[in-house]
């Protein structure tokens, strides 16, 4: 795969060679739309690109300019994505449900002139800010529903801008092969925000070199296929997502399917049936969360024959992952458990066909790990950021250690620093933060990437990551630990959807935890608890005591020193919203640490309970005032 891409090598050319090579004889992408699934052909993917490229081009699209892309995965994304690139332009992603604050900051920061928004939701959201983005001059809508009535001059609609670059054509049929052709590997490919965990988020720039090698290193050690399914179900505007659904599908030519909504991500998925699948923790954690659920609610029979066949299926991937052979009879009892258990399973979860799948973005959990890995599931622990191109380290096949991240890809060098800081050497390190020299400077000092990761080598050469070096905490005698391996075999329990891990230099550790409000919920029905919202299940006693048994279960696998010993439930659940998550979904420590610092102190000082007076602030923007005690249970 190497080989070709000097000659192939951005974006809009390897699209060129892929509609040349299949043309209308194979499918690119699939969208399922009014319960049908419409496809795209590589050379239909190829006009889409072409004309609303040149479209772009006859509005004032110049070379280096910015277009900001906003909304649900969609084919219209990656057109709109490939079809700047080709101008020369820079594209950037925005996830769908920013807030406006976030909207604004990124596509000022980032000077776009262009923005592509999905539908009229976000489509308001532009332009209920069009005074503070003055460089903005259109806005492009994918979805003209609800557009009817708008009369501003910046919109216009996707189809119109497709149709102005077929006049364009017509007039110069040579320019979209020249610009292509002007494309180089060293250009910038794509201004990538970084999640945001300690401040506002950062432009990471990638090249299509960065990007291009990384998708081709990684293939080296995870091979994937033309003839593969692939569903595009994580925002685009996360460097994984990009990693799977741009690099490795144009330098593959395996099919991206879109699903329908987001609520129909799971039965989509099952219809398709993927061959590789690439999710972050929260998706293992979700699906691991369902199938406990499940069988909780299934006959007798059924639950006897799970509870038989996970043990089994546990022991031979523990027989695995010691890289020792499963005897005959181990061999026969993970065979029957398979078929009589893990197979409706894995087709439940729409897993049946997956040959390779990966986590990345956060460290999961080892319990849900070894769950997956025990149906049958291929999982790999993939580790990276969005300064690397995504991927700097994955499992090999039949190499697994779920405690690590695996091996570098090759081309990938990695060492540890003095103060046990991961460091990166690659093709695919980023060319720096747009507008922000002092960030660059100090992230690639020395020419090594500092991930602010802390971890270290196996001696069989894995990688294992601790945490972040600035979330390593130790206790007041001098104990280290950390919180986020804890909150992820916390997560593993159905019952508990987030927590936080509270806190530095403390007598012992404590933990804030949200509980998963549909499973506590049908739990809480099955024994006529009545509750009417998330903070009344929450303050329920019989609640606090089913957390209480899920944390002492994670207790008994942790060090006597690191064990929970206070916990309580919050009133609502941690929230992006609300700053407390990043749209990754990961815990901003920090900003959580000081929103709930009088909660922090009343679990420290000793309190028995906590009176909350807090405004909570609901998806339709609307605020409600809430009083009520938080319990604090002693384990």
């Amino acid at each position: 795969m190497k080989e070709n891409l000097p000659h192939y090598d951005t974006f809009p050319k390897l699209l060129e060679r892929n509609a040349e090579k299949y043309g209308d004889r194979k499918i690119a992408m699939r969208e399922k739309e009014f319960g049908i699934w419409q496809e795209f052909t590589w050379k239909e993917y190829y006009d889409h690109v072409k004309y609303f490229s040149l479209g772009l081009v006859s509005l004032g699209l110049s070379p280096g300019d910015k277009v900001a892309i906003i909304g649900d995965n969609r084919p219209e994304w990656v057109w709109a994505e490939v079809a700047a690139q080709a101008a020369g332009a820079v594209p950037l992603g925005l996830y769908q449900d920013s807030t406006l604050k976030e909207v604004s900051y990124v596509i000022d920061h980032s000077d776009s002139t262009f923005v592509v928004a999905e539908d009229q939701e976000q489509v308001d959201k532009i332009l209920g800010m069009k005074e503070q983005l003055p460089k903005v001059r259109y806005v492009v809508y994918t979805d003209p529903r609800g557009m009817r009535g708008y009369k501003e001059p910046c919109l216009i609609d996707f189809k119109e801008v497709e149709n102005c670059g077929r006049e364009l054509e017509e007039r110069d049929p040579e320019l979209y092969p020249k610009k292509v052709t002007a494309g180089k590997m060293e250009d910038i490919a794509l201004i990538c925000y970084t999640s945001g965990t300690t401040g506002s988020p950062k432009g990471a720039m990638l090249s299509f070199r960065n990007l291009l090698t990384m998708a081709a290193n990684l293939m080296e050690v995870d091979p994937k296929f033309e003839t593969d399914e692939f569903v595009s179900f994580l925002p685009l505007a996360w460097i994984g997502e990009q990693m799977m659904c741009l690099s490795s599908a144009l330098l593959t030519g395996f099919t991206v399917n879109f699903p329908e909504k987001p609520e129909t991500v799971q039965e989509n998925i099952r219809e398709i049936g993927p061959n590789i699948m690439f999710s972050p923790p929260r998706i293992w954690e979700n699906m691991t969360s369902t199938v406990q659920v499940k069988v909780m609610d299934a006959s007798r029979l059924k639950r006897t024959m799970y509870n038989w066949a996970l043990p089994v299926g546990y022991e031979y991937a523990d027989t695995i992952f010691r890289k020792q052979n499963p005897g005959p009879l181990l061999k026969l009892k993970h065979r029957l458990a398979y078929y009589l258990v893990f197979r409706a399973l894995k087709d439940r979860l729409g897993l049946l066909g997956i040959r390779t799948a990966s986590t990345g973005g956060a460290a999961l959990g080892p319990d849900v790990f070894k769950f997956f890995t025990a149906m049958g599931v291929n999982l790999k622990q993939i580790y990276g950021q969005t300064e690397i191109s995504g991927i700097s380290c994955i499992h090999r096949e039949g190499d697994i250690n779920f405690d690590s991240v695996g091996k570098p890809i090759p081309e990938t060098e990695i060492r540890i620093s003095e103060t046990g800081e991961i460091l990166s050497r690659s093709p695919s390190v980023f060319l720096g933060y747009y507008k922000s020299p002092e960030e660059t400077e100090k992230t690639l000092a020395g020419g090594w990437l500092h991930s602010g990761d802390a971890g270290y080598f196996t001696g069989d050469g894995q990688l294992i990551v601790i945490d972040r070096v600035k979330d390593v905490m130790h206790l007041t005698d001098g104990t280290r630990f950390s919180p986020q391996f804890i909150e992820n075999k916390l997560k593993f329990s159905p019952y508990i959807k987030e927590c936080v891990c509270l806190e530095h230099e403390r007598d012992f550790i404590a933990s804030m935890i949200c509980i998963d409000y549909p499973n506590v919920g049908k739990w809480a029905e099955s024994r006529r608890i009545n509750y009417t919202t998330y903070t009344d299940l929450a303050g329920k006693p019989e609640v606090l005591e089913l957390v209480a048994k899920e944390v002492e279960k994670v207790n008994v696998t942790l060090p006597e020193t690191t064990r929970i010993q206070r916990f309580l439930l919050l009133y609502k659940e941690l929230d992006a919203d609300d700053d407390e998550l990043t749209r990754t979904r990961k815990v901003r420590r920090a900003f959580v640490g000081e929103r709930y610092r009088h909660v922090i102190e009343g679990i420290y000082a000793g309190a028995a309970s906590i009176p909350i007076d807090a405004v909570i602030k609901y998806q339709d923007g609307k605020t409600s005032q809430i009083s009520t005690t938080l319990a604090i249970r002693d384990l």
